[in-house]
């Protein structure tokens, strides 16, 4: 499908391995968009994870892409750049009385919802049963202080209160869809070492970079609304979205960074053409 008037897109991979199958059709498809429409193609390196990203895979993912065909515009957003940045949209949150701190461990979390048989699931598994919602704001500050390890937790049911009551996106060729934020309960947005997460980070960048069209994975769905929530309490404007097929192996199994023998560089050195990956993943006839 040409959009109608000019867009422009992202590609935000993690430079933790190289790409595959998947990677590929995310890029040509954000890239195709924005080529045919007129507009801007991005790339954005969602780095925050530093004990598993490197600059050599950051490299390979700048010679695949190039390889394809793809161009883009300057400059590579690094989100390791942009921590500041993260720092001050959970200040911001917090000023609204919508962020708790969350002392909570894995082990402590799941053995809650152990106990707990009728413990809410959600599209990411079960939800977080608020253990460290309610406890008192003095002694927030005091177990803070004392340099317990904690995550930085929405509120999701006061942040509902002070939002629109029904929030949508623009989903291209299916029209408005709703945003049911409640389903994911209060997600985590920073921790203690890092000032961010997935959730937070993707939407204050595509708010920075101006993206109007984001194309993603279809497994990020329901994901967008707890994006729209944010987008709503931090004043962003709404991109519409386009949550693509999967790629997946002969099994239908969802590629993974270690499935070698279907890596863009694999594929390459076995005498594969940028054509020939356009034919795998559906978006040329052969």
């Amino acid at each position: 499908m040409i959009e109608r008037e000019p867009v422009i897109t992202r590609f935000a991979p993690s430079p933790s391995g190289r790409l595959h199958l998947g990677h590929a059709y995310a890029a040509m498809v954000a890239f195709d968009a924005a080529r045919f429409s007129g507009g801007y193609f991005l790339v954005r390196m969602e780095d925050i994870d530093r004990g598993r990203c490197r600059a050599e895979f950051e490299d390979a993912i700048f010679e695949d892409l190039s390889w394809l065909g793809i161009t883009w515009a300057a400059p590579v957003v690094r989100q390791s750049d942009r921590m500041g940045t993260y720092s001050e949209a959970i200040a911001r949150l917090d000023k609204m009385g919508i962020i708790y701190p969350c002392f909570c461990t894995r082990v402590d979390i799941r053995g809650e919802i152990e106990r707990s048989p009728t413990a809410p699931h959600g599209p990411e598994g079960p939800v977080y049963p608020g253990t460290c919602r309610h406890i008192p704001h003095q002694e927030r500050l005091e177990r803070a202080a004392r340099g317990e390890a904690h995550a930085l937790r929405l509120d999701i049911d006061k942040a509902l209160e002070i939002t629109d009551p029904i929030l949508t996106w623009n989903e291209r060729d299916e029209g408005m869809s709703r945003a049911y934020p409640q389903r994911f309960g209060d997600v985590v947005l920073a921790r203690k070492d890092t000032p961010t997460s997935y959730h937070l980070s993707v939407v204050v960048d595509d708010a920075a970079q101006g993206i109007t069209l984001v194309t993603r994975g279809r497994d990020l769905f329901d994901a967008t609304g707890i994006h729209r929530l944010l987008q709503s309490l931090l004043g962003y404007p709404v991109p519409r979205y386009y949550h693509h097929k999967l790629i997946t192996d002969d099994r239908g199994k969802r590629l993974a960074t270690r499935d070698a023998s279907l890596s863009l560089e694999t594929l390459r050195k076995n005498g594969s053409s940028p054509d020939y990956i356009r034919y795998l993943v559906g978006l040329a006839k052969s």
